[in-house]
């Protein structure tokens, strides 16, 4: 995370994280297959994407203002992840941990399962993606709370009337 800190995602390589880590290219490649991998497991325990209980809050979309307030407080990790400098693996892995956690939702408060919920997910995804992608590129200085209103305004009415459907 240093590494991408200092030089961009993309300059990064194998040999910089070796280099780093101070350790053999083939103690690096018993463990990692890429640098994308190395990237990826971390992107898997940063804590602004692990699950919040679905329904925790007893609001949909529990998620949104603890991630939100995580990715404000690590301002510059964030930005060089997401950022213009970021790598593209790391916006997809988030669109991807974050559709799950939508759907758990979704499922959790009487959605069914179906093509429909599909495509509600990656509206609601999109929405919530355009609105971090804006306060990264600083597009807006919006804080988590003016964000997460906004992401709430943008997406539950139509959450909300889909589900009344079901």
């Amino acid at each position: 995370m240093a590494l991408i800190l200092e030089k961009g995602y993309d300059a990064v390589s194998v040999t910089d994280i070796i280099d780093r880590a101070d350790v053999g290219r083939s103690t690096f490649y018993a463990h990692f297959s890429s640098k994308q991998e190395v990237l990826l497991s971390n992107v898997d325990e940063l804590a602004f994407l692990h699950r919040v209980p679905a329904g925790a809050s007893g609001r949909l979309f529990a998620f949104s203002l603890p991630m939100f307030e995580h990715v404000r407080e690590q301002e510059r990790l964030v930005r060089a992840l997401l950022g213009r400098r970021g790598g593209g693996p790391v916006h997809a892995r988030g669109e991807q941990l974050l559709a799950g956690l939508v759907r758990e939702e979704l499922l959790a408060a009487g959605a069914r399962a179906s093509a429909a919920l599909d495509l509600l997910v990656v509206c609601v995804v999109g929405a919530f993606m355009a609105l971090l992608r804006a306060w990264v590129d600083g597009q807006t200085t919006a804080s988590p709370a003016e964000l997460d209103a906004a992401f709430r305004a943008a997406v539950e009415p139509g959450v909300r009337a889909v589900l009344s459907q079901e």
